[in-house]
């Protein structure tokens, strides 16, 4: 089982050649052996995502411009997978295979649909179908699909579905939402799954719930803590805002989900935390997080 790092937490720390080779060797040092790669990070990137990733607080930096391969080889770091997403899959479906193939994964990871209606259900069932030619077309060459999500899966297509024993909890009844189209309509010879569970549980969903149900096609799994970083002193309100934090650090109950996540025999744990890093540092976050992730795995 690979411990990983998501590549969108490095854009900060990786603007040239040798600031990138640091980062890569303290990343091998903590005790991961692996990097999850971001096309949008290997290659220049559109003025879009630079705009979306600087948004959200982590700027996809200048990685395009580098040689990962190199950078890879040189620091003894191994690819998790290769994240890409749905329309350049389909419209170069060899290319993204190849290099995939060229960084020695068969791994490859649809990030979740921008500009897309999670709560429109014939919309959610056309990804599907669009997942399973993709995946079918990777799956013939020796690739893995899988998908990646983020909470916007939550939201909910139908009030209520008939559905004895598909919901998470159980429930005969219960709300239809786009994950369960997600599962229920691809097929599990060609589409499968790379789980955040910080998304879910930020969305107020049952993380560990959700990890059983998808059982054997959990192969990855996004690992974050979520809670509050509090100095010392009082506080204005007693209502504090939850964000990323260090795994351990937070109130996740992660020793349960690593539990679920090994008995799922995921192929990887992928730590993926956002901008709320210690001393505003991701490398130093990362490695805070890897006394964690080293004592579980």
């Amino acid at each position: 089982m690979r411990k990983a790092v998501q590549q969108i937490m490095l854009g900060t720390v990786t603007g040239n050649e040798k600031q990138a080779a640091q980062t890569l060797e303290r990343i091998k040092a903590a005790g991961y052996d692996s990097l999850e790669l971001n096309r949008f990070m290997i290659h220049p990137s559109s003025l879009m995502v630079r705009l979306m990733t600087r948004a959200a607080g982590m700027p996809t930096g200048k990685g395009g411009a580098l040689d990962w391969h190199a950078l890879l080889k040189d620091s003894g770091l191994a690819c998790a997978s290769l994240h890409t997403d749905l329309g350049s899959l389909e419209r170069e479906p060899d290319e993204i295979m190849k290099e995939a193939g060229s960084f020695g994964t068969a791994d490859i990871v649809i990030t979740g649909m921008y500009r897309f209606d999670y709560g429109d259900e014939n919309a959610v069932r056309d990804l599907a179908k669009r997942l399973n030619t993709s995946g079918k077309k990777l799956s013939e060459n020796g690739f893995s699909l899988l998908y990646h999500n983020h909470n916007v899966e939550l939201l909910q297509v139908r009030a209520e579905a008939d559905a004895p024993g598909q919901a998470p909890d159980g429930a005969a009844k219960r709300p239809l939402r786009a994950y369960d189209i997600l599962i229920e309509d691809t097929d599990p010879q060609y589409v499968n799954f790379e789980f955040d569970s910080y998304w879910f549980t930020d969305g107020g969903a049952n993380a560990a719930a959700w990890m059983r149900r998808l059982s054997d096609r959990l192969k990855l799994w996004h690992i974050n803590d979520r809670g509050s970083r509090v100095k010392n002193g009082p506080v204005m309100t007693p209502i504090l805002k939850a964000d990323s934090m260090e795994l351990g650090f937070g109130n996740m109950d992660l020793e349960n989900l690593s539990g679920i996540a090994k008995e799922c025999g995921i192929r990887a744990v992928v730590l993926e935390s956002h901008k709320n890093w210690t001393e505003g540092d991701p490398v130093k976050s990362l490695e805070l997080s890897a006394k964690w992730l080293n004592r579980h795995f």
